[in-house]
């Protein structure tokens, strides 16, 4: 048997869900497809895959299996090409993985770049607000935006995500600017959650992270329909600085209570650890990185409060311990 047909052909099975369609790539018998799998499964003494009449699936060892020939595959492929001097331009499939809304709005675009420069890769989007398992879900590249646990997975920082609290102008002339945390209690905010109604707010006072709960009048579970409220005048939101992005910009909301942010979140593209890394991952890393490092600079340097706002009515507030938060940190 010659293993690395046999691992060839296990990962066009695995990647296609069917020996039928993994012969026809390939160009060769689905018999022989079928032979060379079932000898790598009696090599292994494991079973790969559970096959069925309709689709096949891999086993969790199998899972693990397809992740390491993947790698071992890609691997030999770049050294083959390095050392033939055929190593013109990236090429192959990427999978890329990020949350919904940091997805849309900013990833995207840049993926759609990196496409017109790199046209012999195609690419997969997975936009989802989970914690995606990058082998067991067949992915190349995740966009985190958290702090990350120990891993085996190697990490690309492209800077941070700050929750920043904004409003319209229109809302601070009417109501007042808010200049400390307690005055919260005296305003209207637009919540939101995926999970629920979104009516605590965190923020930092005197070096403390606090939890606030908040006088919520609008609540719903997309970030993009809290800022139209926003924008709408029904109150204060709390949203990540790349949500505002646009709208923060174009002046249709302003920041405020900025030295009060909470302590800005990392963010990073990570990737699964190997002696190699595939060209088509090197180009994609190395292109995306500093045109996402650049979008998570710009809403966090938006301006506090709007010239048209009023002060505050009614209330002394108190002066933070703590300096404003420096611009370009999130």
């Amino acid at each position: 048997m010659d293993r690395f047909d046999a691992m060839t052909a296990f990962v066009a099975v695995a990647h296609h869900a069917g020996f039928s369609a993994a012969a026809r790539e390939l160009g060769i018998p689905l018999a022989t497809i079928s032979r060379r799998v079932a000898d790598l499964e009696a090599l292994l003494g494991i079973r790969l895959l559970h096959r069925s009449t309709r689709r096949v699936v891999l086993t969790e060892q199998g899972e693990a299996y397809f992740a390491a020939c993947r790698r071992v595959l890609e691997d030999l492929k770049d050294v083959e090409e390095s050392v033939s001097g055929d190593y013109r331009s990236p090429r192959g499939e990427l999978s890329v993985t990020a949350p919904v809304g940091f997805g849309r709005l900013h990833l995207q675009p840049v993926l759609l770049e990196f496409l017109a420069a790199y046209p012999d890769i195609s690419l997969r989007l997975l936009l989802v607000d989970r914690l995606v398992n990058l082998v067991e879900e067949h992915v190349d590249v995740a966009l985190r935006i958290a702090d990350l646990a120990d891993s085996s997975l190697i990490a690309r920082p492209l800077g941070n995500a700050q929750l920043i609290i904004c409003a319209s102008p229109a809302y601070l002339a009417k109501r007042g600017t808010p200049a400390h945390p307690d005055d919260l209690e005296q305003h209207d905010c637009v919540g939101w959650s995926t999970l629920g109604i979104g009516n605590h707010w965190w923020l930092r006072d005197h070096g403390v992270e606090r939890t606030l709960r908040v006088r919520v009048r609008f609540t719903t579970t997309s970030a993009d329909s809290a800022i139209a409220a926003a924008e709408a005048n029904f109150g204060l939101v709390q949203v990540p600085c790349y949500q505002a992005d646009a709208a923060l910009r174009a002046g249709r909301l302003v920041r405020v209570l900025s030295a009060f942010d909470c302590a800005p979140t990392p963010v990073n593209l990570v990737h699964a650890s190997g002696r190699l890394v595939p060209l088509k991952l090197r180009a994609f890393i190395d292109f995306c990185t500093p045109r996402l490092a650049q979008r998570l600079t710009r809403g966090a340097q938006a301006p506090e409060g709007s010239p048209t706002a009023a002060p505050p009515r009614g209330r002394r507030t108190r002066q933070p311990a703590t300096t404003k938060a420096v611009p370009g940190a999130a």
